[in-house]
């Protein structure tokens, strides 16, 4: 009788074991998991958009359980891409491709087809409708009208290397959509809110990282009458920067903080939040509440795009007047009283 209630109570205490084992177990959440690939359409230094979205996922990943990234430079010989990012996305590791750049989502939408169930978030682009595919448009017009309005207001100045040619230039790596439709007419369109007459001398490099390509284009412009410049070069614009020191010229930079590249002659430079909203998106994918098949346009009312006004370099190398002129300007683009029309991509 002894040994049968012994075994009883072993066998009970077993069970009660269990039981408490698998309570457990039911009281512990899913840790949900993310792997991620950021797929850079170039190479990341010398790239300040680039730059942004590789440190806010790697931060991201940091910051958080579960969570793996693996940053993929794709070089620049974009005819390679897409051949690249399938060989990539066949290997099913990744639950989210995460990339930046206007050309990728074509890319993404093709690859898409013969992997359904893939995911793509890409920045600095716009598609709608593609189930697989969540995009996010920088409003590059309206950051692009506000640098034009600085550029106006320089180049109409008496700064010591302002002229009387009323020419304000842009040199960019190479000519694509949201280039050609937003960046370059909005630079122009702000600098005419300036003075009507003023004129653009627009030059292309042909690749991204030949800075002495950009240096011979800078110094053509400023022989006729360029004074102030704009860049979108990546790491070619070192060239600009060169030119601007030894010859005396201006620069306004979008995207990043570059006022000690060429300090005193860079004179206004434009914030991007592509970290910010990098690390937004994956907190959304963690979470499973990206609305694939959207598009948003995102610029300086949503908090996305800004401009480096509290750099010491921005106080100390534009004068006063100048200043309040454009800081009144930005006030108005802020809160949304400057209009204009966002021309169709």
């Amino acid at each position: 009788m002894k040994k049968i209630i012994c075994i009883a109570l072993l066998f009970g205490m077993v069970l009660s074991l269990a039981v408490a084992a698998g309570s457990m177990e039911k009281e512990i959440p899913d840790t949900p998991s993310l792997s991620v690939l950021v797929y850079i359409a170039g190479v990341t230094a010398g790239s300040p958009p680039y730059e942004a979205l590789a440190e806010g996922a790697t931060e991201f990943a940091s910051e958080n359980q579960n969570i793996t990234v693996k940053v993929y430079e794709a070089g620049f010989n974009q005819a390679q891409w897409e051949e690249q990012l399938t060989s990539l996305v066949a290997t099913g590791e990744y639950d989210l491709v995460l990339g930046s750049n206007p050309s990728l989502p074509e890319i993404c939408a093709s690859i898409g087809k013969k992997f359904p169930n893939q995911k793509f978030v890409i920045t600095d682009a716009f598609m709608e409708g593609n189930p697989q595919i969540r995009t996010y448009l920088f409003n590059q017009y309206e950051q692009s009208l506000f640098l034009g309005y600085l550029a106006g207001l320089v180049t109409t100045s008496n700064m010591s290397h302002a002229n009387n040619a009323l020419k304000i230039g842009f040199i960019a790596a190479q000519e694509y959509p949201l280039l050609n439709k937003h960046m370059l007419p909005g630079f122009l369109d702000g600098a005419r809110m300036v003075n009507p007459a003023i004129e653009l001398d627009f030059r292309v490099i042909g690749n991204w990282f030949d800075a002495n390509k950009a240096a011979d284009l800078a110094t053509s412009m400023k022989n006729a009458g360029v004074d102030v410049f704009a860049a979108i070069a990546g790491g070619a614009a070192q060239g600009l920067f060169k030119v601007a020191k030894e010859q005396g010229a201006y620069i306004v930079f979008h995207n990043s903080n570059e006022y000690k590249n060429a300090p005193g002659y860079v004179v206004g430079c434009g914030s991007m939040e592509q970290k910010k909203l990098t690390k937004e998106i994956l907190k959304n994918a963690l979470s499973s509440t990206i609305e694939y098949g959207t598009a948003s346009i995102v610029g300086a009312q949503e908090g996305y795009l800004g401009f480096f006004a509290d750099d010491p370099a921005y106080t100390n190398n534009l004068p006063e007047a100048i200043r309040d002129t454009f800081d009144a300007f930005m006030d108005d683009i802020y809160s949304g009283k400057i209009a204009y029309t966002l021309p169709t991509l």
